[in-house]
């Protein structure tokens, strides 16, 4: 597993601040409407010393060591909170049944989804209100920007790796505010972010989304990314990468794998599925969070902000997250061949 440009320590300082329990915002904490801020590929180097870059790349490893070596089926706790997200999911769902696809002329990009969206967008408010117990429902009117930018476009109908970044930053913010635990990092990826995936390929199909900044074949996906990274760690310990796509073949597409799946053919050589993950973590900094076309859309607030990583001592009290930096981390440290 790679590490961020700063110390392991400081890693894993970052993963503590966003996954541990006792971390609450606090009462005073203003809240803000989240806005873009790089405006330019000059500022693509302020955004990778970000604090919301370091954030969601923490939440991201942090998540990936946690369901390692664990299926989607595997029991684990689901209290209130990721069961109210399944909930308000499930109603989503439903209002694709209750929108279908009008009659056009266009093959893709069906006006219905527009209908669909503008709901959501009336009543997500709403809904995380629903969703979340009242003493976070301050941090509702900035979490809700994350969650309706992680289901499309409305104006161009389309999907990308970037509205998946917004529906990941919005479960990171949940563990910041504190509505999500740590001991609900399983059933975050194998439940709620599992169920995510469902709908958005629901929305995909239903309305013949366009991939926002495909790039074919050389992709991974036309849509997603991050369910390749958690998946394979979840795959660590079993059969190679190549037996298993022998034996499971492509489910929506025909033809020579090499051509219509380049990126995975490629894969598929890598000896474990340990250094497949480590790869995909890599790639994924340089494919989707180091391009400008992607990252001129994500939305900044107080809770992933735009300034600067603060180079804080361990013991040094933290105004903005009003708690003190944890001890050493209870995170297990990387294999010397990953890092």
């Amino acid at each position: 597993m790679e590490s961020l440009s700063d110390p392991l320590s400081s890693l894993y300082r970052v993963l503590d601040r966003i996954l541990n329990p006792h971390i609450q915002m606090s009462e005073d904490h203003e809240y803000m409407t989240p806005r873009r801020a790089v405006t330019s590929v000059e500022d693509m180097n302020i955004w990778k010393e970000s604090e919301a870059y370091s954030e969601i790349i923490g939440f991201i490893i942090a998540l990936n060591e946690a369901v390692k070596g664990k299926p989607l089926t595997i029991d684990c706790l689901l209290a209130e909170v990721p069961q109210n997200l399944l909930e308000l999911l499930n109603k989503l769902d439903l209002w694709v049944e209750g929108t279908p696809p009008v009659e056009q002329p266009q093959r893709f990009g069906n006006q219905a989804f527009r209908t669909w969206f503008e709901r959501l967008k009336r009543e997500a408010l709403e809904l995380l209100q629903q969703a979340l117990p009242e003493r976070f429902h301050r941090a509702v009117p900035e979490v809700m920007f994350y969650l309706v930018e992680g289901f499309g476009n409305s104006t161009r109908i389309d999907y990308g790796t970037g509205h998946e970044l917004a529906f990941l930053m919005f479960l990171c913010c949940l563990f910041k505010i504190g509505a999500l635990k740590s001991l609900d990092q399983e059933a975050v990826v194998t439940k709620v972010f599992n169920r995510y995936l469902q709908l958005v390929r629901k929305l995909q199909l239903t309305y013949r989304m366009e991939p926002a900044g495909s790039h074919g074949v050389w992709s991974l996906d036309d849509y997603q990314f991050v369910p390749f990274i958690w998946g394979s760690s979840q795959l660590i310990g079993k059969a190679p990468l190549f037996v298993t796509l022998k034996e499971q073949g492509s489910p929506v597409k025909t033809g020579m794998f090499a051509e219509h799946s380049n990126q995975l053919w490629n894969i598929s050589g890598v000896g474990s599925w340990s250094k497949v993950n480590s790869g995909l973590i890599k790639m994924y900094k340089a494919e989707v969070l180091a391009k400008f076309p992607l990252v001129q859309h994500v939305l900044f607030g107080s809770l992933l902000p735009f300034r600067p990583v603060e180079r804080q001592q361990p013991g040094v009290h933290c105004v903005r997250m009003s708690m003190t930096p944890p001890p050493p981390p209870r995170f297990l440290p990387p294999d010397k061949d990953e890092q």
